[in-house]
């Protein structure tokens, strides 16, 4: 089992249980709203208020050119392409965890101090940014804070920042239409619904408003919803 194919097992897991990728702060669960492409307003059901703080959000930048260049470079080693889907850069991972960054402030110095403590680690060993490093370089550079309960203390710094960036990358990917295309999870695909079935309605002498009808239902429509064996909407 691969890397995407591991990662899409817990996350099944944890959507069948009804939990949800939470943990991106410790104090509060993100809003349903906060999916990759956060910074667009045009979403539905937002508030002025909202879309007021989203157009403030969406017109600051914080981190730069080269600290953007790293974050893409990190999402797409923890989530790269595969020959289905395209990787965590492809999605707009980076530019979500620049959303995230302006709207929950206090994982402003996390992000930016982990990356500078990255540079460090990887002009120690290897003389050059992490950037700047190859594949096998960044990937072991990576390896050693991967895994909370095997790295060396002295690398606390490293694993409390990859832990935060991983979980930041899972979530902004799997907010995605490509993100929940690639865990082929029906769970939030609208099914076909033309209201409440007429003999029903007359049963209990009731009907729905012709403008409501004509607005929100086909009722010459009533099909009941099929799926093929790979869960493909057939109609």
């Amino acid at each position: 089992m691969d890397r995407r194919d591991t990662i899409k097992s817990l996350l099944l897991g944890s959507l069948a249980g009804g939990a949800l990728l939470t943990g991106c702060t410790p104090e509060e669960n993100l809003s349903p709203e906060a999916g990759a492409e956060a910074s667009d307003t045009g979403g539905y059901g937002r508030t002025p208020e909202e879309k007021k703080r989203d157009e403030e959000l969406a017109s600051e930048t914080f981190f730069t050119e080269a600290e953007i260049a790293t974050l893409a470079v990190l999402c797409d080693l923890i989530l790269p392409a595969d020959d289905s889907f395209g990787s965590a850069t492809d999605a707009g991972v980076p530019e979500f965890i620049e959303f995230i960054a302006k709207d929950i402030p206090e994982h402003q110095v996390p992000l930016r101090g982990g990356m500078m403590w990255l540079n460090h680690r990887a002009n120690r060993m290897f003389g050059a940014e992490f950037t700047d490093c190859t594949g096998e370089q960044q990937k072991k550079l990576l390896d050693a804070i991967a895994l909370p309960n095997e790295a060396a203390p002295e690398l606390q710094p490293g694993v409390v920042f990859f832990s935060l960036l991983r979980s930041l990358t899972l979530s902004g990917y799997y907010t995605t239409k490509m993100g929940i295309e690639s865990l082929a999870y029906k769970g939030n695909v609208s099914n076909i619904w033309d209201g409440v079935p007429e003999e029903v309605l007359a049963e209990h002498g009731l009907s729905y408003d012709e403008e409501w009808l004509a607005k929100c239902a086909n009722p010459a429509r009533s099909e009941v919803a099929e799926w093929d064996e790979e869960g493909n909407l057939i109609s």
